[in-house]
């Protein structure tokens, strides 16, 4: 079944940092604050789309706009806009490397009952070390596959927490003696996770409903989104699968166009290679970037430009390439942007 031919879903990736999504001092001032996430997701709520998540961040990455420097606490807030919407699906992120898993699991409970039944778990299995490490939270000793062995046993734990009454659990990384976790969810917590890893498809395959996917192109994108799902459906499980998207919209291309390259024009060369070195990746300023890389200077994700007509036709092209169930979309303005593609865009797109 291609994705034309059952529903898509529609999110929005809520900007809890500063700076939203974009690493440019010439896009849209966004500030961290609970007041601005609110009227997005109130927004979303009102217009039709499917979820509103946020990320979980504890240290940015400096540069002349102090790129993520400022931040909410994800579950936190997520609490408040579940009280604040009606229908959209909250979705909150949990890092299992600073969390015992009986911890959360009363956390989500709770907002499972905030929510009535809307809550998801967005699971990081690792992170930046910079994150963890001012913290003294940094476990050296694990690995990347470790890691995701570790996240395993956790979640292994959480949902036993989530449907027995005591459970004693002796691990390779955590000990649980006749642990008490009641009240138990009333509707289970959706539970997704990003990655691209052989291990991070199996933990995909294992134990979430969602996938958040990248990859370099479409082509790539197409074969990890089969290639969980492959996995998933071996395992007897069935598995969505989603990337996530910049939206610039305006009156025609020409205008959407013009804004997208004012927002490359103030890019933060200083944070992004910040970024980079915090993924473990090197950057050499040096070097002669292609002219798609020069387009992308500043998003961290793939774009699509244009007028409400040409937006719908890049998103339509976007999920039937890769072969998804969903998008998750970042906008410049959440306020402005956010209504007009609710309005003018997401319609169409739900009318398939």
């Amino acid at each position: 079944m291609t994705s034309s031919e059952h529903s898509t879903e529609f999110g929005i990736f809520l900007p809890i940092s500063n700076g939203g999504w974009i690493v440019s001092d010439t896009a849209p001032a966004i500030e961290a604050t609970y007041a601005y996430n609110r009227a997005a997701a109130v927004a979303a709520d009102r217009l039709g789309f499917d979820f509103v998540m946020s990320q979980a961040k504890w240290r940015g990455y400096g540069g002349r706009t102090d790129h993520w420097g400022r931040t909410l606490e994800s579950m936190t807030m997520m609490a408040g806009l579940a009280e604040a919407t009606e229908r959209v699906k909250i979705w909150a992120t949990v890092h299992t490397i600073l969390f015992n898993p009986a911890i959360v699991a009363k956390m989500f409970t709770t907002l499972d009952q905030i929510s009535d039944g809307r809550c998801g778990m967005n699971i990081v299995v690792g992170s930046f070390s910079e994150e963890f490490a001012q913290m003294g939270m940094w476990p050296d000793h694990l690995d990347h596959n470790e890691r995701y062995r570790y996240s395993d046993e956790w979640v292994r734990l959480l949902l036993r927490l989530w449907s027995e009454d005591s459970v004693t659990a002796e691990g390779d990384y955590f000990t649980l003696r006749d642990c008490s976790s009641r009240p138990h969810p009333e509707t289970r917590p959706t539970l997704i996770c990003a990655g691209r890893s052989p291990a991070g498809i199996d933990f995909q395959a294992q134990h979430c409903d969602a996938a958040f996917l990248s990859a370099f192109d479409r082509p790539g994108l197409r074969e990890v989104s089969l290639a969980v799902k492959k996995r998933a459906q071996d395992l007897g499980r069935s598995i969505k699968t989603y990337t996530m998207a910049t939206v610039v919209l305006d009156d025609t291309d020409a205008a959407a166009e013009a804004r997208r390259r004012e927002y490359s024009r103030g890019v933060d060369l200083e944070a992004l290679d910040n970024m980079a070195a915090a993924y473990g990746m090197q950057t050499d300023r040096n070097a002669t970037p292609s002219s798609k890389s020069l387009e992308q200077q500043g998003f961290q994700t793939e774009v699509v430009t244009g007028s409400a007509a040409t937006v719908r036709e890049q998103i339509e092209e976007l999920v039937d390439d890769a072969e998804l169930d969903g998008l998750m979309l970042i906008f410049p303005d959440y306020v402005g942007d956010l209504e007009r593609f609710g309005t003018e865009v997401l319609p169409g797109l739900q009318s398939r």
